[in-house]
């Protein structure tokens, strides 16, 4: 299948670049055997702008994208968090080519008004909407044109290639027992709970917090070597409760094989299996099961391969771009995937 992939590939970063969804998705519909062309509106928008000024270059990046869809041919435009392109382009894409499916995805939170407010307004130009949260908690948006879709955060296996479940407590190797990345503090009261953990955690507990209490933030290769070196990780959402959301960070943990504690708010146990996640409900809770998983080192490896092995298995990049592609296009399920319910 021809596919046009549109949002930020960060071809800008010359390498510096985050861990990113967007660009997991592109890898994994070039790996489902698809001709993918990416087209990243932001790089456009600055090549094409007077003085490289990105916004001044937004109408000749729709403009662009046009030219691109009538030179390419695509049977699907897969489009992500490209807020430079106006729902006016889409909308003539479909009048041109009336034959061209249009899926929309988002892996941003519903808590923050700008994002769903985002949301709503691809609903009304796409033929499927696929969010990272939950379908329960996606009926927000129903009666649009667009169908609604769950998507997961999911491991490459070109990405994820550390193992911490590998490797013993005692290996010099391991540098980090606890591991939090954060640089957001919008709508959220995590810090609150963080502050509480170093607190009151052993003193020789390594609790490490980069982007937090005025540590500088991880990008590209220096938090990939963080994740490679820590045994346990933190899955703190902005907020919680939200039907399978989640920060991309959880298999960004867990397919480096470090033991991932989330909130059982979020109900990943409706289709994660059991000793593969760690689930909490409070600082209590998460302090003792924080405890209980750093002195018994061999249930921590254990329970963190088996998450590592489930993501890597079942929520890889392949399976979850081929997912979008045959739910957009309403073509059979090739593979039993695990988040459909």
């Amino acid at each position: 299948m021809r596919i046009i992939h549109v949002d930020n590939h960060q071809q800008r970063k010359y390498g510096h670049t985050r861990v990113s969804w967007a660009l997991k998705l592109y890898t994994g519909l070039v790996r489902a055997g698809h001709n993918v062309l990416a087209f990243s509106d932001r790089d456009v928008a600055a090549f094409e702008a007077p003085l490289r000024i990105r916004e001044l270059g937004r109408k000749k990046t729709n403009l662009r994208l046009l030219q691109t869809v009538e030179a390419f041919e695509p049977d699907l435009v897969v489009i992500g968090h490209c807020d430079l392109i106006d729902n006016e382009t889409f909308a003539t894409i479909r009048q041109r080519h009336p034959d061209i499916v249009i899926a929309a995805c988002n892996n941003d939170p519903l808590f923050v008004p700008t994002n769903a407010a985002n949301i709503a307004k691809r609903c009304e130009i796409a033929d499927a909407m696929f969010v990272s949260t939950g379908v329960d908690d996606l009926q927000i948006f129903k009666g649009k044109r667009a169908g609604l879709w769950h998507m997961p955060n999911p491991v490459d296996p070109a990405v994820e290639t550390a193992d911490a479940s590998a490797l013993a407590a005692d290996d010099p190797r391991l540098q980090t027992d606890l591991l939090f990345c954060s640089k957001s503090h919008q709508y959220t009261e995590r810090g609150q709970l963080v502050s509480e953990l170093r607190e009151h955690l052993p003193a020789d507990f390594r609790f490490h917090t980069p982007g937090m209490f005025d540590q500088p933030t991880l990008w590209g290769r220096d938090y990939e070597h963080k994740l490679a070196a820590s045994k346990m990780g933190l899955n703190l959402n902005r907020q919680e409760g939200y039907q399978w959301y989640s920060s991309a960070r959880i298999a960004q943990m867990a397919g480096n094989g470090l033991l991932v504690f989330t909130h059982a708010a979020g109900r990943f146990d409706d289709f994660m299996p059991e000793e593969t996640l760690v689930y909490f409900d409070g600082k209590d809770s998460l302090e003792a099961r924080l405890l209980e998983f750093h002195h018994d080192d061999d249930k921590r490896r254990h329970w963190a391969a088996r998450c590592r092995d489930f993501f890597h298995r079942e929520i890889n990049n392949t399976l979850y771009a081929q997912y979008i592609v045959e739910s957009a296009m309403h073509l059979p399920y090739s593979h039993n995937y695990v988040w459909i319910k």
